[in-house]
């Protein structure tokens, strides 16, 4: 089952992109390709095969890559917390 993202998570994360999202998505090509290379090479590849345009194909991949890791280590934090 995934993981909650709620309304705090969305925000803290479009605050953290909208500044400058080039530079974001690129610390992200950087991020995933170590912490998931797998799903790193499945988003480029899918960039790279779609009619659209890759840049906004990626980045949307990587902003649901981590909307559900900070929603993910979120709820870990609960149920440790409850623990």
């Amino acid at each position: 089952m995934l993981p909650i993202i709620d309304e705090e998570i969305i925000e803290n994360t479009l605050e953290e992109v909208m500044p400058d999202i080039h530079a974001w998505r690129k610390k992200m090509i950087h991020y995933i390709k170590e912490e998931n290379p797998e799903v790193n090479t499945a988003i480029i590849e899918i960039a790279q095969k779609s009619d659209l345009d890759p840049k906004a194909v990626a980045t949307g991949a990587y902003m649901t890559y981590i909307l559900l890791e900070k929603a993910a280590n979120r709820a870990e934090s609960e149920i440790k917390f409850e623990e």
